[in-house]
């Protein structure tokens, strides 16, 4: 992950430093708003760059990504949104290409929930001019953790982990410290490891949501906690949750004696 992010602000001129658990990025030069095939099929979130590089620079090029393991997984709400920003958006021989004098803010409702669609569209308006607000917009602690780096930075982002964003643009953003969330999916596959072999595990630095989501208060966590689980662990209504929880609850599941005929059923 380091070593990608190292890779992906070099190419764009930002200055990377790796200082222990930290990573200094030094983005006052700011020179090539492009992102190739060749980085972005690596890493499917490359992304992201988009909707800061039109913002900063006024235009971006960032190669589709294509699918990943999970399968197909559409970039189509990240353009919506930035076409409803005022970006002019064009896709051609495989690179999406966004250029924008200055985004304006707006309202905009999005088909579908949609976490990186949701934390692109936030970057881009940061900088957009006026307000932008978010509907229909991912609850994830990542898009609230997120939110909250940008207002170090000198954003005004509010209503982060509700479905109702609201972006104040600004004219620049600074400089800050921020210490990133720890991996709640990472957390959780161990909780569900440790649950379905019925051992025993302690976790450092783990995400508290996750730990409240499993009912964990020392004691391993209990069948009848799974549906909290999975819907806590989504963005989509309980019934079918969509969650990268899903292979790791399933094989906690399939150990299990417990009836099983009320958990939900996972969409992957």
């Amino acid at each position: 992950m380091a070593d990608h992010i190292k890779i992906t602000s070099e190419l764009t001129g930002v200055a990377v430093e790796r200082d222990g658990d930290a990573v200094l990025l030094d983005a006052r030069r700011l020179e090539r708003p492009l992102a190739p095939y060749e980085l972005v099929k690596t890493m499917r979130a490359s992304i992201l760059v988009l909707g800061p590089l039109v913002a900063r620079r006024g235009a971006a090029q960032v190669s589709l990504p294509g699918g990943c393991a999970i399968g197909l997984r559409p970039v189509d709400q990240h353009l919506k949104g930035l076409a409803a920003l005022g970006a002019e958006v064009d896709v051609e021989q495989g690179y999406i290409t966004a250029r924008a004098k200055r985004l304006k803010g707006t309202r905009h409702a999005m088909d579908l929930v949609t976490v990186t669609g949701t934390e692109n569209l936030m970057m881009a308006a940061t900088l957009a001019e006026g307000r932008t607000v978010l509907e229909n917009a991912a609850r994830e602690p990542e898009v609230a953790d997120l939110a909250d780096c940008l207002n170090a930075m000198g954003a005004r982002v509010s209503g982060a982990g509700t479905d109702v964003i609201t972006i104040d643009g600004v004219g620049e953003l600074g400089g800050a410290s921020h210490r990133i969330m720890p991996d709640r999916i990472e957390t959780g596959t161990f909780l569900a490891a440790a649950a379905a072999t019925r051992g025993a595990i302690t976790l450092r630095d783990a995400v508290s949501i996750t730990l409240m989501m499993f009912g964990l208060g020392g004691a391993a966590p209990q069948l009848e906690t799974y549906t909290r689980v999975a819907s806590a662990l989504t963005t989509t209504p309980p019934g079918k949750p969509r969650t990268a929880m899903g292979g790791p609850l399933t094989a906690f599941v399939a150990m299990s004696t417990t009836d099983t005929e009320a958990l939900p059923e996972f969409v992957t």
